[in-house]
């Protein structure tokens, strides 16, 4: 699912949200989001795997939203990283990680179980 600027408009929830609440409330209302940006490669890697997993994460395209840049420097804050902080991988409303931390679970057999108990995967 892509949340993009044109489909959150001034009656959602959104509205009166500051960034950082916005990031927390949609981490926590899905089972995995996927914040992104489509002219970046790690993202693209990140989502691939998860579509190739079965999964359907709740993808959030920072540089096609409205409150993009807004949003990137609360997951700046929230991941303790200066650097642009995508792909930033949510699992049940906690931080995973970007694609190094998703594609490290997936080669050692952590991310599919931890997917499967997030309710994500029902392989």
């Amino acid at each position: 699912m892509d949340i993009e600027s044109s489909s959150i408009s001034s009656t959602t929830p959104f509205k009166n949200m500051t960034p950082r609440e916005m990031v927390t409330h949609l981490a926590s209302s899905n089972v995995v989001v996927v914040f992104s940006s489509t002219d970046c490669c790690f993202s693209t890697v990140a989502k691939n795997l998860l579509f190739s997993l079965a999964v359907g994460p709740t993808v959030i395209e920072l540089d096609r939203h409205a409150s993009g840049s807004a949003i990137l420097a609360a997951l700046c804050q929230l991941s303790g990283d200066t650097r642009q902080p995508l792909p930033a991988v949510f699992v049940c409303g906690k931080f995973l990680g970007g694609v190094e931390i998703l594609l490290a679970k997936h080669i050692n057999g952590a991310l599919i179980p931890l997917l499967k108990e997030a309710g994500a995967l029902w392989l």
